[in-house]
């Protein structure tokens, strides 16, 4: 069944029964010598025109075979053409192109085979052609070169119409996969982030309390309460992103959350410096996650690597872009590796709002500066 993006299967045959009964008056009009016989033919391949796009395989053999015997006896030829045309473009359109190639030569041989009898078989009743005009008798080899013309061009549209759609249904499965593979890819960074920083501020206060556990009690207490409430802050935040996956409404992290980070990174052992003054009114929601989610792995980063050490975070509003760093101090104490999957979200995140991610040694520490651009006054929603 072929259908239509913009019209449903029901308007489509409504227009096919006007098209249909067009046919059947052009038929009778062209053939006043007979008119009872151009009625009776008509009626053949005319209205089976009106459900062509349901049932498209025998509406084209009714049609053709009608149509071959209206061009053997010199029934308005023309009117004949152009519904052999109108039958076989549903089956072009729908049908694999072996299937739609044997549609189409069968076509074409009817209406030969129907010319060919009407010239060559003595005896039928053929209806007399009307001086000036051309029939498949009078002039049969432009009149089939013409028939030939309007067929082959109907068949060629249909095919030209079935790539075209094939086309956009590719491209549209294509632009979904894309979708998905980065809201994977999104909901991996998201993960990574939460996990990996909360995992390192538990590790590290884990720590910490094992080595006070016996001979300073209340520390040990201390940091055991400082691993209770980061996990119960890590499992809300896992939360958040996958309870995205089933209401978009689900609020991300924004960067009024930042003091809270902060101060897990400082009850795991690292002295943060931060300046946070900055108006972030203006900066859309999505910059201010990336920016967060880029903090969060900086500083996280901090933890894992540099041990015990100073670091300083920057957040500034220059214009139309907000700026992020944050720089340690921990110098030659820092392991530096090859680059994992936390730099390279970091780097994806900032390329998402087209800004960059500097991060590498520095003389004393090592720094990580993200730029992300936005549009100033544009809310998420608009």
């Amino acid at each position: 069944m072929v259908t239509s993006g913009r019209l449903g299967l029901r308007q489509l045959m409504a227009f096919d029964a006007l098209v249909a009964a067009a046919i059947v008056l052009v038929t009778v009009l062209r053939t006043p010598a007979a008119p009872v016989l151009a009625w009776g033919l008509a009626v053949l391949f005319g209205p089976p025109l009106a459900v062509r796009r349901r049932w498209p395989v025998p509406v084209l053999t009714v049609v053709v075979v009608a149509g071959a015997v209206a061009v053997a006896i010199g029934v308005a030829g023309d009117a004949v053409v152009f519904a052999v045309a109108l039958a076989l473009y549903p089956l072009a359109l729908s049908a694999p192109i072996r299937r739609a190639g044997f549609a189409l030569a069968g076509a074409l041989a009817g209406l030969t085979a129907g010319g060919v009898v009407g010239a060559t078989v003595p005896g039928l009743p053929v209806i007399p052609t009307r001086a000036g005009e051309e029939s498949f008798a009078a002039t049969p080899v432009p009149v089939l070169l013409y028939a030939a013309t309007v067929i082959a061009g109907s068949w060629t549209l249909g095919r030209a119409v079935r790539a075209r759609r094939q086309h956009a249904a590719q491209l549209a499965e294509l632009r979904a996969d894309r979708a998905v593979a980065e809201e994977r890819l999104r909901i991996a960074r998201d993960i990574h982030d939460v996990v990996g920083h909360s995992l390192s501020v538990i590790a590290m206060r884990a720590a910490v309390a094992n080595h006070l556990a016996d001979g300073q009690p209340e520390q040990g207490r201390a940091a055991l309460d400082a691993i209770e409430r980061v996990s119960r802050a890590a499992l809300d935040d896992v939360r958040v992103v996958l309870g995205a996956l089933r209401d978009p409404a689900d609020t991300a992290p924004s960067f009024t959350e930042l003091d809270r980070l902060v101060e897990d990174v400082r009850v795991a052992g690292v002295t943060v410096d931060a300046d946070l003054a900055a108006d972030l009114s203006r900066v859309p929601a999505a910059v201010q996650v990336s920016a967060y989610r880029i903090v969060q792995e900086a500083l996280t980063n901090v933890l894992r690597h540099a041990g015990p050490a100073r670091c300083r975070l920057d957040v500034t509003i220059e214009p139309g872009v907000l700026v992020v760093a944050v720089v340690d101090d921990a110098g030659p104490r820092r392991a530096v590796g090859p680059p994992g999957h936390g730099l390279r979200g970091m780097r994806e995140r900032a390329a998402m709002h087209g800004g960059i991610l500097e991060a590498g040694p520095e003389p004393g520490g090592f720094a990580v500066r993200a730029r992300l651009p936005f549009t100033a006054g544009v809310s998420d929603d608009e």
